[in-house]
């Protein structure tokens, strides 16, 4: 049974269920939504995924969160922390957040939204001195909300990850500090 962690004006934030598999493999893995973090996956990959996301959650307690839509409970994608696991990244075990939107949610505001509650809860719930996100330079949309949420970039931590493409390197580095979320007036805690 899911456990829901945040609740937005729009959205809930829970925990992955076997059911979702076959409507995020549907809606979050088609080539659009996958241009900026590696191939479309098959099946065997899909369920790997969910393996990680469901071993974050039972040993954090948190995870890369399903985002369900309230007025309709579709499965919109995912959004939540998760610890770096990337060796080449340098920042092994620190906080990460994370999101993946199917298409026609794009543009709409539901990863602000979800993102925001997400760091709410990284500073809030699980008491993360700071959270980090990942992305590629030519992701415009994503790093553009990296901003947008109080992000800093960090050209200092930015790594070549051996898995993926030139194309998709380098990985390029946002950070913002649990006293910078609290300056900027966003509730989380000093």
């Amino acid at each position: 049974m899911a456990e829901y962690i945040a609740e937005t004006e729009r959205l809930y934030l829970r925990t992955w269920e076997e059911a979702d598999l076959a409507p995020f493999a549907e809606h979050c893995n088609s080539p659009a939504v996958m241009r900026w973090t590696g191939e479309v996956q098959d099946a065997a990959a899909i369920r790997a995924g969910f393996d990680r996301v469901s071993a974050c959650q039972a040993e954090y307690g948190h995870c890369l969160w399903i985002i369900e839509r309230k007025s309709d409970r579709a499965l919109l994608g995912f959004c939540g922390i998760k610890r770096v696991t990337d060796v080449a990244s340098g920042i092994m075990g620190d906080f990460e957040i994370g999101w993946r939107l199917r298409e026609d949610a794009w543009g709409q505001g539901y990863a602000r939204e979800a993102a925001s509650a997400s760091l709410d809860a990284a500073f809030g719930r699980f008491d993360a001195p700071h959270v980090t996100a990942f992305t590629v330079a030519q992701n415009t949309a994503s790093w553009g909300l990296m901003e947008r949420l109080g992000m800093t970039r960090r050209a200092d931590l930015d790594f070549f990850d051996p898995n993926y493409s030139p194309e998709l390197n380098p990985t390029i580095v946002y950070r913002i500090d649990a006293a910078d979320r609290a300056a900027a007036g966003n509730g989380a805690p000093a």
